[in-house]
């Protein structure tokens, strides 16, 4: 079946890789079944139905639904833990004195009054109708309703329903991922979408698929991926019926024929979309709801981008980088999503085979190139985003200011080249051309005069007339353009078609990508890539026809790459269903007047341990301030005016060495940062991160104290 699963994931300028004749064989065994937290392998598929009948309430953004149990929005008044157990000690030893003494007569016999009212005399005495049994069953029946009432104040007043709760009935909880009851009405594992719609064969292959466990989490979520486009129309009922029968669990493939990572580090829900980062930890500074719940990230709150910001060795690639990555792998697996993530060689950013295209930059065994121009065939569309990746840095830092003059010399040379050869000048004759160098100019005039291609000659001609005038931006885009005419980048960039490039404009298909940059011994280079390849994203979702396909770009140290161009493309991801996600070792790293809109721009800000309080001043600032409640504590000596009180007084100081005093409890309402800046550099322990997060509904969630190792 064609679905959005199965479409060419490698549709670049080069031939795309060949995809397997068929579906993978399914072993007799079950494959790997999907990660249920603390459910072993199960070979009929009870691990995998578990998962997936699990539940999974709505919650506030960034709670981890899995087995959630919500929490009330604020804290409930908790008595002491000493104070609760002493005080129903202490109600009940009450209880048992008060019956005691009613058993021994000290209280009186006014107890009996109810019983004398209401018993029948014929039931009284040995030689009553019931007999002696009879009647010493109604006294001690009367009893034991007094013994009852007494225990019942006693409990009241001892809150032994509150012990039970806190103390007891934890201990017999069941797990949480088996406190499962479905009906088959509700029952995920029926597929009752699809029998409404008249396709119950398809519902009835899933179904036992799912059953004798040949079904995982990834097969679940590229199956319903391949259903929303029956029901929005991409795709025909009887298409996807056929593909169901024909494949079962393995229908509507991932163009490479995977249906799982070859492993998995992190623990994702792919009914919800979520990968697990860590624990909220149970801090006052944390809202309630949230205190102790996992922390979980998805396309819902990475479409308005993540910002991460952290020294080296806080914890950025390995705890933030890498569990995205390998989320949004298993997204495009199932056909959901398309990323790229973008980071230095050998940063532990997942395994090649966990990715269809790997791009080694400076590597001349890398199967892939990258296309320098994005695939795009307008000389001015090439030019303003090479433009960008080139002197993008030295543009003026301000959030107005642009690179259009080198956007201008660069569309002067690259649109005569394309109209003489039918194609964007290689690394080599680019720097030729913005050099001025005579011969590659002679040969581009002669070319255009032959085509008769008046309007581009004028073109190269103003280019000729700007080289060498002061503020020509000819030169500085040269000896950028110098540091790819390396020894080490000579078979990369590749216009002649001898080579594969990667293009963004595959972002139309459920693709991952991960490139890798030269960084060491070419830092200026690899900041270079990494702003042509965000460049190069920004303008790729923004014309995208299929929407529906979230798009991510993972920027692991985005150092150099944060422009006034970048912030604005990032401003506009939201709206085409696509983020990114940046991390730096310091906001050192972006020049000032960018430091406001880019954490402006993105919805989710995260501060790592160890952040300088500079750093911090720059985040307590945009998460600004909140009302809290103050209480100012005044101890004031009390004065003794008569003398058996001054005696008292003066008993009390020999005593305990102090002078009588009165304590004074004033509370009021006062404005206070949420995290100050010393809070950020001094208070958060290692391990952990301060994260807010805004979804894309705009929902928010206040800054919360996360350990990344839970």
């Amino acid at each position: 079946m064609d679905s959005d699963g199965t479409q060419d994931a490698r549709g670049t300028h080069a031939s795309p890789v060949p995809r397997p004749a068929g579906p993978p064989e399914v072993p007799a065994m079950p494959p790997r079944p999907p990660r249920a937290p603390g459910m072993p392998p199960l070979p009929d598929g009870s691990a995998f139905l578990t998962w997936l009948r699990a539940p999974r309430p709505d919650a506030a953004p960034g709670v981890w639904r899995f087995g959630h149990r919500p929490r009330p929005a604020e804290e409930p008044e908790e008595i002491p833990t000493r104070q609760l157990l002493s005080g129903a000690l202490i109600a009940f030893l009450v209880g048992w004195l008060i019956w005691s003494l009613l058993q021994n007569g000290y209280l009186g016999t006014w107890w009996w009054v109810p019983f004398d009212l209401i018993v029948p005399d014929a039931w009284r005495g040995g030689d009553s109708d019931l007999g002696e049994t009879g009647t010493f069953v109604v006294y001690q029946g009367y009893e034991l309703l007094v013994a009852l009432g007494i225990m019942v104040g006693a409990a009241r007043l001892g809150r032994w329903g509150e012990v039970w709760r806190r103390f007891v009935t934890p201990r017999f909880r069941r797990p949480e991922a088996q406190e499962t009851r479905t009906t088959p009405e509700d029952d995920p594992a029926q597929w009752n979408e699809l029998r409404a719609a008249g396709a119950a064969d398809a519902a009835e292959r899933l179904t036992a698929d799912a059953r004798t466990g040949l079904m995982r989490d990834v097969d679940h979520a590229r199956i319903l991926r391949a259903w929303q486009g029956v029901r929005t129309g991409r795709h025909s009922l009887a298409t996807f019926t056929g593909a169901v029968l024909k494949d079962g669990a393995a229908a509507c493939l991932h163009p490479s024929g995977e249906r799982d990572l070859p492993a998995r580090l992190a623990r994702h829900d792919l009914v919800t979309g979520q990968v697990r980062l860590g624990t909220t930890v149970d801090d006052a500074r944390n809202p309630y709801a949230y205190r102790g719940t996992g922390l979980a990230l998805g396309p819902d709150l990475l479409g308005t981008s993540l910002v991460a910001v952290g020294p080296a060795g806080s914890g950025k690639t390995g705890t933030v980088v890498r569990p995205l990555a390998e989320s949004l792998c298993l997204h495009a697996l199932a056909g959901r999503a398309a990323v790229v993530v973008v980071g230095a060689a050998g940063a532990g950013l997942g395994p090649a085979d966990a990715y269809d295209v790997v791009v080694r930059i400076g590597n001349q065994d890398s199967e892939y190139d990258l296309d320098l121009y994005g695939g795009s065939t307008d000389p001015d569309e090439a030019a303003a985003v090479l433009a960008e990746a080139l002197v993008g840095d030295l543009a003026d830092p301000h959030p107005g200011s642009d690179s259009r003059r080198s956007t201008t010399v660069l569309a002067q040379l690259l649109g005569p080249f394309r109209a003489v050869h039918g194609r964007f000048p290689s690394v080599p004759e680019l720097r030729q051309l913005l050099d001025g160098a005579p011969g590659p100019f002679a040969a581009l005039r002669q070319g255009l005069q032959e085509a008769g291609q008046e309007s581009l000659l004028r073109e190269l001609d103003a280019r000729e007339r700007q080289m060498g005038q002061p503020g020509d931006v000819g030169g500085v885009l040269g000896d950028r353009v110098a540091l790819l005419d390396r020894p080490a980048f000579a078979g990369f960039f590749d216009t002649s078609g001898q080579s594969r490039p990667f293009t963004l404009k595959a972002l139309d298909h459920p693709v991952r990508v991960r490139i890798d940059l030269p960084q060491r011994g070419h830092a200026d280079a690899s900041k270079m890539l990494a702003r042509l390849v965000l460049a190069q994203f920004t303008a790729s979702v923004a014309v995208r026809e299929d929407r529906s396909l979230f798009a991510c770009l993972l920027l692991d140290d985005a150092t150099g790459v944060v422009t006034p161009e970048a912030v604005r493309g990032i401003q506009r991801l939201r709206s085409g269903n696509a983020g990114v996600v940046l991390t730096l070792r310091t906001l050192d790293d972006v020049a000032r007047p960018l430091r406001g809109p880019l954490l402006g721009a993105t919805g989710c800000r995260m501060a790592l341990s160890g952040l300088t309080p500079w750093d911090g001043q720059d985040f307590a600032e945009v998460w600004g301030k909140e009302w809290t409640e103050a209480r100012d504590v005044t101890d004031r000596q009390i004065i003794a005016e008569t003398p058996a009180g001054k005696a008292v007084h003066m008993l009390r100081r020999v005593i305990t060495g102090k002078a009588p005093t009165a304590r004074a409890v004033t509370v009021r309402q006062v404005e206070r940062e949420r995290w100050s800046a010393s809070e950020l550099a001094h208070g958060v322990p290692a391990g952990h991160a301060v994260l807010s997060l805004t979804d894309v509904k705009g929902e928010h969630a206040p800054p919360l104290l996360v350990d990344l190792r839970g």
